[in-house]
């Protein structure tokens, strides 16, 4: 298989692991049930090979003790003459072989006992004729140099006769036996093969095997149908409240019987109507709100007209009146210039509130902007002892905006450092490259509170009431220009620290639909001091 064909089947399942509750439930509770079976069943397991094993030394050392006891017998009634040991031997050996052959265990005489440990395939041993003679321990021979007490051990059984015969477990009892012909004594080892055993055990494993399958499987199976009755309702849960995020407020879970589940989609759907109800009213509160904007807007127009042609001819005529007469004609004409910019606020605020507003797009150089709007605000600057310069990191700086709306947000921009930088320069910096282009105006004046960052964009929204604006604006002029950029598909954004004067901050896409990933300007100016 293709190394991105196996990556992509390995991402596949861990998105389907991270994202299913289900799976993840299943597969716990298939590993912990793993876990316990395969503990009980290796318990069961050793528990039965024990029981099998003791059970099966018993039964060998009882019979190798009723045979010793016969052969005891049987040469108990012999006589016994220096002449006769090779014939008691036999006398002895040959019922217990015979036996041996039809009960299935094997038998090995050998002997004498001496002080040295008898090597049983040298010792002139009578033995069933299939066996190998290095199935006898070592061990068992070594104990009767110590001991004339019967002894058992376990051992490895192998065979001769039959090259396809396994090596088979088995368990090897030997006891001394005193021969009456030259009073010596002999050791009968009895070797009895575990091979039922080892089947009875290997039975046992493979059906705990197939029961620990069987169970794990159906405790899979339950644990499936089980999670699916709880994570079916939530998945209906998510898949509302994600059509309920995009728009579609209509739509609600079923509710099927009384249960827990069915509690849930109940309070679910009375939060739905809950929130569908007050989205509509905020909604509609806000539509109300709107067209009382725009029709009052619109309304004062034809008063304002009537007002400033007046106004217009009271100030013209100023020089003919008293000085507080002339005055009075110049404050209403101030008046009347700042009432008029607030009305084509709040028109333009309407735009974009209905949706109206539009870009006419158009390959701009924003370094020209800067200057243009520098050169509009530099009588308000002088008048306030600052200087506002244009540095411009990269030359052209150009992007595909709708210039007119592009100067006004500088110029909004401009305009505010005027009015809250005490002192010091104003700089509006220019930068961009291959994706997007930025605008910054940096000024030093009081800076702003922590949180004031993002309510500075706030419609009417004023970070010092007290502070007297010198441009006159509306409170308007952040506001419309965050709307202008976001009809760019832009980011306008704030910093401040107290103390340490403001930077705003226009970025623009070079093409406009590009999606914005950075900003060619820093937002936190370089000149801040480490705190």
């Amino acid at each position: 298989m293709p190394r991105r064909s196996v990556s992509s089947t390995v991402r596949r399942g861990l998105t389907f692991w991270r994202r299913s509750v289900q799976a993840r439930v299943v597969a716990s509770t298939v590993l912990l049930s793993a876990i316990v079976v395969g503990v009980v069943g290796w318990f069961l397991l050793q528990q039965t090979r024990d029981g099998l094993v003791d059970a099966r030394v018993d039964r060998a050392v009882a019979e190798a003790t009723d045979e010793t006891n016969q052969a005891r017998t049987r040469l108990a009634a012999l006589p016994g003459t220096d002449d006769d040991v090779s014939t008691q031997l036999r006398q002895l050996a040959d019922p217990i072989l015979q036996r041996a052959e039809v009960r299935g265990f094997s038998v090995v005489l050998a002997g004498p006992v001496t002080e040295e440990p008898i090597d049983v395939a040298s010792a002139g041993a009578r033995y069933s004729t299939d066996l190998d003679l290095d199935s006898v321990p070592a061990s068992l021979s070594a104990h009767f140099t110590e001991s004339l007490d019967p002894a058992w051990t376990f051992t490895t059984m192998r065979y001769v006769d039959d090259a396809d015969r396994p090596e088979i477990a088995g368990v090897a009892v030997a006891s001394a036996i005193q021969l009456p012909a030259d009073g010596k004594y002999y050791t009968l080892y009895y070797l009895f093969p575990m091979q039922q055993e080892e089947d009875t055990l290997a039975l046992v494993s493979r059906a705990l095997l197939t029961a620990g399958g069987l169970l794990l499987v159906l405790v899979a199976g339950l644990t499936w149908l089980v999670t699916r009755q709880v994570v079916t309702p939530i998945r209906m849960a998510r898949r509302t409240a994600e059509r309920l995020a995009a728009g579609h407020l209509e739509e609600r879970m079923w509710v099927r019987g009384h249960d827990d589940i069915a509690r849930l989609a109940t309070s679910f759907n009375q939060m739905a109507s809950s929130l569908q109800r007050q989205i509509r009213q905020l909604e509609e509160l806000s539509r109300v709100q709107r067209r009382f904007t725009s029709d009052v807007s619109h309304e004062l127009r034809t008063p304002l007209t009537t007002v400033r042609m007046a106004g217009d001819v009271l100030h013209d005529a100023r020089n003919e009146f008293d000085p507080v007469t002339a005055r009075a004609a110049e404050l209403l004409q101030t008046e009347l210039d700042r009432f008029e910019g607030l009305l084509s606020d709040l028109l333009e605020i309407s735009r974009f509130d209905a949706g109206a507003a539009a870009l006419e797009l158009d390959d701009i150089n924003l370094i020209d902007v800067a200057h243009r709007v520098v050169d509009i605000t530099r009588g308000l600057a002088e008048q306030r002892g600052m200087t506002v310069t244009v540095q411009a990191l990269r030359e052209p700086v150009l992007a595909e905006a709708d210039t007119r709306r592009v100067e006004r947000i500088v110029r909004n921009l401009v305009s505010n450092a005027i009015d809250h930088a005490d002192s010091g320069p104003i700089v509006v910096l220019v930068n961009g490259d291959d994706h997007a282009a930025a605008i910054a105006v940096r000024d030093h004046g009081v800076g702003l509170a922590p949180g004031e960052a993002a309510l500075v964009f706030n419609r009417f929204w004023r970070a010092d009431p007290a502070r007297a604006r010198t441009s006159g604006g509306t409170g308007l002029g952040l506001a419309i220009s965050l709307e202008d950029t976001h009809l760019h598909g832009g980011w306008l954004q704030a910093w401040g620290q107290p103390g340490q004067g403001a930077q705003f901050r226009l970025t623009l896409p070079r093409r406009a639909g590009q999606p914005l990933r950075h900003s060619p300007i820093p937002l936190v100016p370089d000149d801040v001091e480490a705190l």
